[in-house]
C-alpha cells in the first residue's frame, strides 16, 4: 500500500465531545468519522483494523467447529412476541414499521431468529451438536451514546448459538468456546481476563465475560494473582471470616453523634477503625421491609442481594418508608430493638462474625456502641454474602488473596439452557423417537468494541500503540525526499517490493510531506514498525529503524535491512 493511493485523514485535535482516549485517538487518527449520535463511518484505515480483528475471530471460530451464516438485521416482531421479549427488552430496542404497518425491530441480538431457524431445520439428535455464528451489525438505542465505538448505538458483533441434546454436550461446547475466545484475545495481542459473570437479561445457568484490562474500564474485576481465579465483582464471593465470633467485652451504650450520619464520620468521632461499624440498608420487596447489614468499610452488592429468596425485585426504601418503620431519619438506623415479626434482618457474613460493633441507635443524633449478637439483639434471620469483595480478601479458590482491576467487556459466553427453545418450541427427536427440547448456548464478541478497547490498553503521548496483529500496517517505510532523490526513491521502492512479497503488511509513505509530519502520522495511527530511508543515511550505508514501542530509533545496515525487519516482525508475530 502506498499512501498516495490510500486515504489518510489525521488531525492534531479531537472534537471536544470526545471523552475517552480511544474516542479521541480514533477521531484524530481518522479511523472513524461521526455521522450522528452513536453512529460512525469506519474510514479506510479503521476498516483495515476492523477486518483484521474479524479475520482472527473467524479463524478461531472455524477452528472450534462453528459454522458461519448471516441472519437478517431487521426482525419481524412476531418472533420477539413469541419469546416474550418484545415488551420487556426495554427502550434500547429500535422498533420500526414497514409500509404495511407491520412491526419489526432492528436486531440488538439474535436468539429468537436462530431458534426459529433451529426449530425449522433441526429434526433429529443426529444433527446435534451444532454451533452457528455470524459477524453482523447490531443496533441498541443507548440512552446516552458516548465513548465512540465503546458505547455506540450501531456496532459490529460476532454472535454464535449452539444447540444440544444434553447438558454434557453444552458443557463441552461451552469449554470449546471458552478456549477459542482465549485464543482469539491472545492472538489479538491483548491483556485480558476471563471472569465468572452474572447472566443478566440474556438468562441462562452459566456465564463468563472476557475483559480487556484497562484503567478506563467500566467493570471492576476481582482476580487472584497467584491463580487463574477471576470474577466480575458482582459475582466474586466474599468468604466468611475463618475465625469464630469473639466474645463480648463491652457494655452496650448510646453515644451522642449529632452530625455524624455515615459510618466514616462516626468512626472518626469515636476514634475507632471503620471496620468496627455496621451500616443498615433498608429495602422493600413487595410490601415487606427488609434490612441489610454491611460492615462500614464494605459496599452492598445489589446483584447478590437480588438472588436472596424474596428479594428478587427489591428496591431501596424511601425516606418516608424509613421514618414510618423506624420513627427515625436515615443516618441513625440500626438493628437493635427492631420488630422482627415485621422486619427481616439479613446480615453479611462479616457482620455476623462481629462483636462489640457500632451501629445506629434508631433515634436521631445517636449511635450505639458495644453491640453484640445474641446478647443485645437476636441472631440475623439470614446470613449471606451480600457485599462487594475488596482487595486483600481471601480468594474463593483458596490460593491467595484477591486484587482488583478494571476491565472493558469485549466478549461474553452463556449457557442459555432452554429459555428460548422452550418459548419457541424448538425440539428434536432423540434415539427413542421422543421429542426433546434442545439446549442452547450463546457466545458473543464485540468486534468493533475490541478496536476501542485495544487503544484504551495501548497508547502514549504520540498516539495509538496497536498490537502487531491488528495494527493498520505492520511496517511503514518512510523515505525522506522520495520525490526529489532518485537513490532514496529506488531504495524505498526496492524494500517495499521485497518486504511486501515476503508477506509483510507494509505501507510506503510516498507523500511530499515534511519528515515530522510523516513520523507523527505513522505514530498516531499505530503502525507497529518504521523504517526510514534518507539521503544522509544512504551515504553512510544505513537506515533508521524504530518499533512503535521503542523510545528511540536505531541505525541498521542498509544491506541487512530487509532481513532485519523480517526477523523482527516474525518474532513479534509468534
Amino acid at each position: 500500500m502506498r499512501t498516495s493511493r490510500f486515504f489518510l485523514s489525521t488531525s492534531k485535535e479531537a472534537p471536544s465531545e470526545a471523552e475517552l482516549v480511544s474516542h479521541k485517538l480514533m477521531l484524530r487518527a481518522g479511523l472513524i468519522k461521526r455521522l450522528g449520535s452513536g453512529l460512525y463511518t469506519w474510514m479506510p484505515l479503521g476498516l483495515r483494523i476492523l477486518r483484521k480483528v474479524e479475520t482472527i475471530v473467524r479463524e478461531e471460530m472455524n477452528r472450534a467447529g462453528a459454522i458461519e451464516l448471516l441472519m437478517p438485521a431487521v426482525i419481524p416482531a412476531e418472533l420477539w412476541q413469541e419469546s416474550g421479549r418484545w415488551d420487556v427488552f426495554g427502550p434500547q430496542m429500535l422498533k420500526i414499521k414497514d409500509r404495511h404497518q407491520r412491526d419489526f425491530l432492528f436486531g440488538p441480538t439474535h436468539e429468537e431468529v436462530i431458534t426459529d431457524l433451529a426449530r425449522k431445520e433441526l429434526r433429529s439428535y443426529k444433527q446435534l451438536p451444532v454451533n452457528f455464528y455470524q459477524v453482523q451489525t447490531k443496533f441498541r438505542d443507548e440512552i446516552r451514546p458516548r465513548f465512540g465505538v465503546m458505547r455506540a448505538r450501531e456496532f459490529l458483533m460476532k454472535d454464535a448459538y449452539s444447540f444440544h441434546l444434553t447438558e454434557d454436550s453444552l458443557d463441552a461446547t461451552y469449554q470449546a468456546m471458552h478456549a477459542a475466545y482465549s485464543r482469539i484475545f491472545t492472538r489479538l495481542g491483548l491483556k485480558f481476563r476471563a471472569v465468572a459473570a452474572d447472566t443478566g437479561a440474556i438468562g441462562g445457568s452459566g456465564s463468563h465475560e472476557f475483559h480487556v484490562l484497562a484503567d478506563s474500564g467500566e467493570d471492576a474485576i476481582a482476580f487472584c494473582p497467584d491463580s487463574d481465579y477471576a470474577a466480575n465483582v458482582e459475582m466474586a464471593e466474599g468468604l466468611a471470616p475463618v475465625t469464630t465470633r469473639p466474645a463480648a467485652t463491652e457494655t452496650m451504650r448510646d453515644v451522642d453523634t449529632p452530625k455524624q450520619t455515615t459510618c466514616e464520620d462516626v468512626a472518626a468521632l469515636l476514634g475507632i477503625p471503620l471496620q468496627r461499624t455496621v451500616k443498615l440498608i433498608a429495602v422493600m420487596a413487595g410490601e415487606k421491609l427488609h434490612v441489610l447489614l454491611i460492615r462500614g468499610d464494605h459496599t452492598l452488592n445489589e446483584v447478590k442481594a437480588a438472588k436472596i429468596d424474596g428479594l428478587s425485585d427489591f428496591r431501596f426504601a424511601t425516606d418516608e418508608e424509613i421514618r414510618a418503620a423506624f420513627d427515625c431519619p436515615p443516618g441513625f438506623l440500626g438493628p437493635v430493638g427492631l420488630d422482627r415479626t415485621k422486619i427481616r434482618v439479613i446480615a453479611d457474613r462479616t457482620v455476623a462474625a462481629m462483636a462489640d460493633f457500632v451501629c445506629g441507635a434508631n433515634k436521631p443524633k445517636f449511635h450505639t456502641t458495644g453491640v453484640n449478637w445474641g446478647r443485645d439483639l437476636p441472631e440475623p434471620d439470614l446470613v449471606a454474602d451480600i457485599r462487594n469483595v475488596v482487595a486483600g480478601d481471601p480468594s474463593p479458590d483458596g490460593k491467595g488473596s484477591l486484587d482488583l482491576c478494571r476491565g472493558i467487556e469485549v466478549g461474553h459466553i452463556f449457557k442459555l439452557g432452554t429459555k428460548y427453545s422452550e418459548a419457541l418450541a424448538a425440539t428434536v427427536l432423540d434415539e427413542q423417537g421422543k421429542a426433546r427440547t434442545v439446549i442452547m448456548g450463546c457466545y458473543g464478541i464485540g468486534v468493533s468494541r475490541i478496536v476501542g478497547a485495544a487503544i484504551e490498553q495501548g497508547f502514549d503521548e504520540r498516539g495509538i500503540v496497536f498490537p502487531l496483529a491488528i495494527a493498520p500496517f505492520e511496517l511503514a517505510i518512510v523515505p525522506l525526499g522520495y520525490g526529489r532523490n532518485e537513490e532514496v526513491r529506488a531504495v524505498a521502492d526496492a524494500l517495499y517490493a521485497e518486504l511486501a512479497a515476503a508477506g509483510i503488511d507494509v505501507v510506503l509513505d510516498d507523500r511530499d510531506e515534511r519528515p515530522g509530519v510523516m513520523f507523527a502520522d505513522m505514530e498516531l495511527i499505530g503502525v507497529a514498525h518504521r523504517l526510514v530511508v534518507s539521503e544522509r543515511g544512504l551515504k553512510e550505508g544505513q537506515l533508521e529503524y524504530q518499533a512503535r514501542t521503542d523510545a528511540q530509533a536505531g541505525k541498521i545496515a542498509q544491506a541487512d535491512a530487509a532481513r532485519f525487519v523480517k526477523e523482527r516482525i516474525e518474532a513479534c508475530r509468534s
